[in-house]
């Protein structure tokens, strides 16, 4: 290629991208540079300058003159000496090529970044192209997609994983993400595992705020701010909890958001593929809220420990199960809900412990066969039974495994 055809290509594709001329001639000239001191096998790093008229390439060896500094041991002033190869066009044609492709993919992940870094937390809906065992590629419109991680932590430890484990996806399957990073091509914060072949925008199908997401697309009122999600506890794929109030006193925030024989929380459940969503009213007061949330479980009284924000919830005896969940799930749940510890008692325990139902209870006072061994941060300890052939109570299972 004639340098003023090089120059010629390089205003054309300058212009074609939108990319600035002289930002992609310096381009060119730096990575020459490193290249040229190779191929000449030059002892001191060399310059690279392409005349902007005529395309000419010249290369000079920078070799440096006087004396280092004491301190850092570099040198002050160069000598540039001309060292310019007789094929000097071919071997920038070559080095063009490889530059022009890494300033055009630089570019792309630049504009993309620009125009969805203020999108974080905005839901949009894409189709996915292909998966791999580590994440899922997902096209939001022509040119640009999104990547869906799932790795495996036990492969891949630290890893994030934002797919539920009951969803599988396949090829052109339409689905709604919530946009959680867009990655800066500029940014100097380590970068993620094979990041520059990945799409710069990440998605997820497990934040909570995706099922804020859906109900502002369901649910007019939300979107019009009468009705206001206050807090929200997921684990995604089986089950979520959603606290709503209301700002008009006369609107039921709850059965807002449920809609005539429960159409408007169906459409959000089979968008997440069944997940069971509970959609419960908050409240002010402690005591009544933390009722709430370990619903649908009926509760008798809640006593509230305020110092220690402890939550101490008598159910009847036929309603502890479900005030507990399988595996503690619905306990749990609510306690993330509420930002509340609950304890939660069956209603024949607590007689046994009338009178005592805010005091510590001692290791000693309790058969470890019987009783959860949990203590928490404040010194107290669960007054829940343990589960069979456990040592902890369902909601507590999970320090089983430990």
């Amino acid at each position: 290629m004639a340098t003023s055809e090089l120059i010629e290509a390089l205003q054309a594709l300058a212009h074609e991208r939108k990319i600035d001329e002289f930002y992609l001639i310096e381009r060119l000239e730096a990575s020459l540079a490193k290249s040229y001191q190779h191929i000449l096998d030059l002892e001191w790093d060399a310059r690279v300058t392409i005349d902007r008229q005529t395309g000419h390439i010249y290369v000079y060896e920078l070799v440096p003159v006087g004396e280092p500094d004491e301190e850092t041991g570099e040198y002050a002033e160069f000598e540039e000496r001309d060292v310019t190869p007789d094929d000097v066009s071919r071997i920038a044609a070559q080095n063009a090529k490889s530059v022009i492709s890494s300033i055009v993919r630089d570019a792309g992940r630049q504009s993309i970044y620009e125009e969805f870094s203020d999108r974080v937390g905005d839901l949009v809906t894409g189709t996915v192209l292909q998966g791999t065992p580590d994440f899922t590629i997902i096209k939001i419109r022509d040119g640009v997609e999104a990547e869906l991680p799932h790795y495996d932590v036990k492969r891949s430890n630290g890893e994030r994983n934002e797919r539920p484990s009951n969803e599988h996806y396949r090829h052109n399957q339409r689905i709604k993400v919530l946009i959680i990073e867009v990655r800066d091509p500029n940014s100097d914060a380590p970068r993620a595992r094979g990041e520059q072949a990945r799409p710069p925008i990440v998605v997820s199908r497990t934040h909570p705020d995706l099922i804020r997401r859906l109900f502002e697309i369901e649910v007019p009122e939300i979107y019009d701010g009468v009705v206001e999600i206050k807090s929200i506890a997921r684990e995604p794929g089986a089950r979520s909890k959603v606290a709503v109030a209301s700002r008009e006193a006369n609107l039921d925030p709850v059965g807002a958001c449920v809609g005539p024989k429960g159409s408007r929380v169906r459409m959000v459940v089979e968008e997440l593929r069944n997940e069971r969503v509970d959609v419960i009213q908050w409240n002010d007061d402690p005591a009544v809220y933390v009722a709430n949330a370990l619903s649908p479980a009926k509760v008798s009284h809640v006593t509230i420990d305020e110092p220690n924000h402890y939550a101490t919830v008598v159910v009847p005896d036929d309603q502890l199960s479900l005030a507990i969940g399988k595996e503690g799930q619905n306990a749990r749940l609510a306690a993330r809900l509420t930002g509340w510890h609950i304890d939660i008692k069956s209603a024949s325990f607590s007689s046994m412990l009338d009178g005592f139902e805010n005091e510590l209870i001692d290791e000693d006072d309790v058969e470890d066969d019987d009783f959860c061994i949990y203590v928490g941060e404040d010194g107290s300890r669960c007054r829940n039974h343990a589960r069979p052939n456990s040592r902890y109570c369902g909601v507590h299972a999970d320090l089983d495994e430990a």
